[in-house]
Parts: C-alpha cells; sequence; structure tokens
C-alpha cells in the first residue's frame, strides 16, 4: 500500500507556485550536498554530521529522518500534499519519479527534490476535517502521516475533494522507543509531536466557525464582520435572495460606495454563482460587490472571477478567519460567546 507524504514548500510559502509548476516536491536544505551517491541511512547520518557542527543529537536526528525520507523513503506512486501558505489550500498529487539534486538549479533552496504530478492543487482546507487537518498540522518539513486513517482519506480528497473522516481504525499507532540512535533504521512517523501551534489554531477557528455559522449563519457573521469595519448593511431574511444575501454601504443611510454581497457557505462555488452576482450587479447598477465562498471557487469560476476582479472581491475561509481576527474585539457579544478566542504570547520560535 502506497503512503502519503507532507512535504513543506518553505515556512512562508514561497517554493509553493515553484513547485506546483516544475511538478516537483521538496526543496530547502540548501545547505545540504547532493545525496545521489547516499544508499543507507548512515549516509545521510554522516552528511548531517558534517553539516550541522556543534548541533544537539536531537538536531541532527530530525533532521536525517527527514532527508532519509526525501532520498529513499518516498517512493513512485506514493500521495504528495503540500499545504500551501500563500492560498491556504492544500496540493495533493502522485510522485512519479525517485530522489533528484537538480544541480543546473542556481537557486540552491531548489534542488532536493522528487517529481510529483500535482492532480489537485486547489483543495480548501475547510473540505478537511479537524482531527485531519491537526494531522497534517505538523512543523516538520517533511514527514508521513498515518494517524486517523490519514492516508486512505487523503487518498479520497484527491479523488473527489471529500474528507469521509475516521470511518477505519488503522490500529494504535506505533511509537519510538526512547534513545534512539541517529543510525537508527526503524522510520517511524509521529508528527503530532511537533505540531505548527499557530497553523492548528487557525484550523481549529476555522472548524468551530464552520460548525457555528452554517448556512444562514455565515451571512450574520459577514453581515457582523462589515460593519465592524464601519458599513451599513441590509442582510436579507433566510431563505430565497435574489442571488444577494447583504447589501452594505458608508454614509448616514449606507447608500454611499454600495457593495452587494452573496454568501455561500458550503463547498467549491462554480462559474455559474460568479455570473449570477456580476448579473445582480448589472441590474441594480451596484459597482462593487464580494462573494463569501467558504469552500473556494472551483478552477472555471476562478476564470470567470479574473475577468471582473477590480469590481468583485472573494472571501474563502482563510479570508473570513482573517476577517474575524481583525475585528474580534468589536464583534457583539453573542458571536463571541459562540466564537471564544484569546490572544497568546509565545516564543517567535516556539513550534519551529
Amino acid at each position: 500500500m502506497s503512503k502519503a507524504w507532507v512535504v513543506r514548500s518553505g515556512k512562508y510559502g514561497e517554493r509553493d507556485a515553484w513547485a506546483l509548476q516544475s511538478g516537483c516536491s521538496g526543496g530547502g536544505w540548501e545547505e545540504i550536498p547532493d545525496m545521489t551517491a547516499c544508499t543507507n541511512r548512515e549516509d545521510i547520518v554522516q552528511i548531517a554530521v558534517d553539516t550541522y557542527k556543534g548541533a544537539s543529537d536531537a538536531k541532527i536526528s530530525t533532521a536525517v529522518g527527514q532527508l532519509w525520507a526525501l532520498r529513499s523513503r518516498i517512493e513512485i506512486g506514493d500521495l504528495m500534499v503540500m499545504p500551501m501558505k500563500t492560498t491556504k489550500q492544500i496540493a495533493l498529487g502522485r510522485v512519479v519519479g525517485p530522489y533528484e539534486y537538480r544541480t543546473a538549479e542556481q537557486d540552491l533552496a531548489k534542488r532536493h527534490v522528487v517529481p510529483v504530478d500535482w492532480q489537485r492543487v486547489d483543495l480548501p482546507r475547510a473540505a478537511v476535517k479537524q482531527d485531519l487537518l491537526f494531522t497534517l498540522g505538523s512543523a516538520l518539513t517533511i514527514f508521513s502521516p498515518s494517524k486517523n486513517n490519514s492516508v486512505g482519506r487523503l487518498e479520497s480528497l484527491l479523488k473527489s475533494g471529500v474528507d469521509p473522516g475516521q470511518a477505519v481504525s488503522l490500529g494504535p499507532a506505533i511509537s519510538k522507543k526512547p534513545g534512539t540512535a541517529l543510525n537508527e533504521t526503524e522510520d517511524v512517523d509521529e508528527p503530532e509531536l511537533s505540531p505548527d501551534i499557530e497553523e492548528n489554531a487557525r484550523d481549529q477557528i476555522t472548524s468551530r466557525i464552520a460548525e457555528e455559522f452554517a448556512g444562514h449563519g455565515l451571512a450574520m457573521l459577514v453581515t457582523a464582520l462589515l460593519e465592524a469595519e464601519g458599513l451599513r448593511c441590509q442582510p436579507s431574511p433566510p431563505g430565497p435572495d435574489g442571488g444577494i444575501d447583504i447589501i452594505a454601504g458608508r454614509g448616514l443611510l449606507g447608500l454611499d460606495d454600495v457593495i452587494l454581497v452573496q454568501v455561500k457557505s458550503g463547498s467549491q462555488v462554480g462559474s455559474p454563482v460568479v455570473s449570477q452576482l456580476h448579473g445582480v450587479m448589472a441590474e441594480r447598477g451596484a459597482k462593487q460587490g464580494l462573494l463569501v465562498a467558504w469552500g473556494g471557487l472551483t478552477k472555471p469560476a476562478q476564470g470567470t472571477h479574473k475577468a471582473n476582479q477590480l469590481r468583485v472581491r472573494v472571501w474563502d475561509a482563510a479570508a473570513v478567519v482573517d476577517a474575524v481576527l481583525a475585528n474580534y474585539e468589536k464583534l457583539d457579544d453573542e458571536i463571541r460567546s459562540r466564537l471564544p478566542l484569546k490572544r497568546v504570547w509565545m516564543l517567535a520560535d516556539a513550534g519551529s
């Protein structure tokens, strides 16, 4: 049975677009030389020891585990997962070749790669259930998720974009024994031991909003967010709305700089919805529109929107979360009781 792998594309997603355009996964590790000649884990250990002189055993062991995975554990046919920082979406594909060191690449941070056929590049994080997001939320650059029936669910997400949940138990998790040596041949991934705290927090907030503000509730939340930004809003009641959920504007009567808002809380939105908003805007003479598409836009819908992006803005789940965090103190007590948040200070390198 093939494995699933998560390979991140930079702390800030600086290699997101490059990985998709180049048909590969990996990069980083610019200080590490070509590993093509390495035939066993001990070879990787020696490279890591030579490269990270004076580093702790823990740091070297972590590096060795990830480098050995990139060099030899990732196999043709394995499922590749890339959570993207730039779009807040997830790319999924198949590994189609072994490890390569691309000497012709000028950027040293783009040399260590495995070829990948990216088959789904715009999966919204909102389509993934919270427990699987937590499993994918490790701070490690390279790891193989296995908990919570990860592989089967990721296969489903690749095929249909749907997370079926933890329907099948894969048995108890295997844990590494204390005192693992640097040349330990056993490879066990436990990504949940090193979570990306910030990313996991955002995922939890996203899941809570999806649960608490489904359907018309999302329109209510968006109304509150727009009002927090100083707009006067006229929301439509639940039920048929003629393509408009909120009319927002500035000024005493809310008639200045009018924005027509359509809110969709389900899965990805297709081109007909985008076209409908543009049509209603033309019919009512509105110059600005906002489409809240919780699950994001399908690829055809992105093309439809691109021609009118100077008149219409799109908020996906990530954009709604950004708006909530920016305006949380201005939201009313009812919303904050349904979405209780608190600020936490931590060291900047915590979890990294």
